[in-house]
């Protein structure tokens, strides 16, 4: 399963925002800017983040976004469903089927597909933009497979320049 451009630049923006939060209203053109991506591309995906009460605009001179909410109260999950990206594998399993299956009784990969959708909304939802903050502020992160991950569930670990 690959995540698509909307998914993954809205998660981007977010982390730009939160990162830059205590200097006020974030102007869509400084992120766009510091993320490489179009501002035009950002105000659609601002849009839904406004929607969905991640975001607020702030009119006027000096204005832009800012956070909504605390970012330890936003999860991935939130701003990868603002945009409207399923976390779905497949059709079948999203929350609500834009179409329904008439197969599902009798598929053989249903539970297949549930199961790793289950998974994936649990990392997803594991993830604060706190912390997404936070491991952007680390010098040259990097990223280990790891049994003894920080996070229950997560194969993976930070390790920083203190090798923890």
């Amino acid at each position: 399963m690959r995540l698509s451009t909307k998914g993954r630049y809205a998660v981007r923006a977010m982390v730009d925002l939160a990162l830059h939060a205590s200097e006020g209203p974030v102007t869509r053109e400084d992120i766009a800017r510091r993320q490489g991506i179009s501002a035009l591309y950002l105000a659609q995906l601002f849009a839904k983040l406004i929607k969905a009460g991640l975001v607020e605009s702030v009119k006027g001179p000096g204005g832009g976004y800012v956070l909504s909410r605390d970012a330890r109260q936003v999860r991935a999950s939130d701003i990868i469903r603002a945009v409207q990206e399923p976390l779905a594998p497949a059709p079948c399993v999203d929350a609500v089927p834009r179409v329904p299956c008439p197969k599902v009784d009798g598929c053989v990969t249903y539970w297949l597909w549930k199961m790793l959708g289950d998974k994936i909304a649990e990392a997803l939802d594991s993830v604060t933009l706190a912390e997404l903050r936070e491991q952007a502020r680390q010098p040259n992160p990097k990223w280990q497979a790891s049994e003894a991950s920080d996070e229950p569930g997560l194969p993976y670990r930070l390790v920083t320049e203190s090798g923890r």
